[in-house]
Parts: C-alpha cells; sequence; structure tokens
C-alpha cells in the first residue's frame, strides 16, 4: 500500500518523463511496497466494426506486441531512474482495446503459515488442476478474493489513506517543532526551598 503522497510525487515524475506520444490519457499507476506498474492505453488498431472477436484480439495482442518491442530500451532507461528513486522495481503494462497485458511483473515471495484445512483447499486446486502448485492455488485464492471483495478492500484502501492524512497532520508534523511550551512552577516539594 502507498501513500497518496507517494502515488502523487511518482505520477507527476512520469508526467514529466514518459513520452507524450506513447500513451492516450493518463497512465494507470499502482504502487505497493516492492513494485510500481505502470499501465498506459494506446491506440487500438483501426479494423471494420464487424470483425469478429477473435480478430479483435489478436489485432490488439499485435499491435501490443509492437509497442512493447518499439519502446523496450526507452522503458528500460526510464525504469532504471524511477527505480533508483523510488527504491522500487518498476513493472510496464498497456491496455489496447479490451486487451490488457502487463510486460514484466515483480512475484514477490510470501510467507505464510496454514493449517490442515487451508491445505486442503489448496491441494484440491492442485489436484483437480486449476493450479500447478500450492502456491499457484494461494495466488489463485487471493485473485478470486480480490474479485469478490473489490469494494470492501477499495473502502479499506480509503479508509488506511484517511489514517495517513491524520498522522501526517499530528503534533510531531507542525514546521514550529522548535517551539516548546512554556515551563510552569511545579509545586514546591516538601523541605526545599527555592
Amino acid at each position: 500500500m502507498s501513500t497518496k503522497n507517494e502515488q502523487e510525487k511518482v505520477r507527476g515524475w512520469l508526467t514529466g518523463r514518459l513520452p507524450g506520444d506513447w500513451f492516450e490519457g493518463e497512465t494507470e499507476l499502482s504502487i505497493d511496497r516492492d513494485e510500481i506498474l505502470i499501465v498506459g492505453r494506446i491506440p487500438a488498431p483501426k479494423q471494420d466494426k464487424d470483425v469478429s472477436a477473435a480478430e479483435r484480439s489478436a489485432a490488439e495482442a499485435g499491435r501490443i506486441k509492437q509497442f512493447r518491442e518499439d519502446t523496450r530500451e526507452h522503458r528500460i532507461e526510464i525504469a532504471r531512474e524511477l527505480e533508483h528513486a523510488a527504491r522500487r522495481k518498476v513493472a510496464w503494462g498497456v491496455t489496447c482495446g479490451e486487451t490488457t497485458t502487463v510486460f514484466t511483473s515483480l512475484s514477490a515471495p510470501v510467507m505464510t503459515r496454514l493449517r490442515q484445512p487451508e491445505r486442503q483447499v489448496l491441494d484440491t486446486l492442485v489436484d483437480a488442476g486449476v493450479a500447478r502448485s500450492r502456491s499457484d492455488a494461494l495466488g489463485w485464492c487471493v485473485k478470486l478474493v480480490a474479485q469478490h471483495s473489490e469494494t470492501w478492500l477499495a473502502d479499506l484502501r480509503e479508509a488506511m489513506t484517511k489514517v495517513e492524512d491524520v498522522r501526517r497532520a499530528g503534533p510531531d508534523s507542525t514546521p514550529d517543532k522548535a517551539a516548546k511550551p512554556e515551563k510552569t512552577d511545579k509545586a514546591e516539594k516538601p523541605g526545599k526551598s527555592k
């Protein structure tokens, strides 16, 4: 989860750094602890309205592949600069028509301890051929939960952003940190005089 401030800094940096002719509109930006994912929209190939879904999908995939090859060196250069500045890996993706492809993305290991009932769920998914391994099965479960609880997760992220705003506005963040409150006279201790 990134803060709103981090998102704004990265978005501003990309606005200044990305070539103006690469993407249509604003890029979609997703940031977590490990990675920055940049997804831009490119123009879809011009086709007749009555083409099949398969033909349209193949044309979009071809356009995405062409964009990927044409921009590879420049994207690598931009990613290295941003990785150095943000101390996170950078991944790229493109949306063309109704097709979205992420070129490279970090796969971060996440350790977890599961009791037997949870392991049995993963093993069932593996045995049924839904996933190749327990790791794939767990990733599949996370995607499924994300799809079915999208609104709840969005509300949670919004609440976390508000908490971050309150923290930033807290007493430790004031520019007047050097100004200390005046000391008041304490009650005189017995047996001591001023």
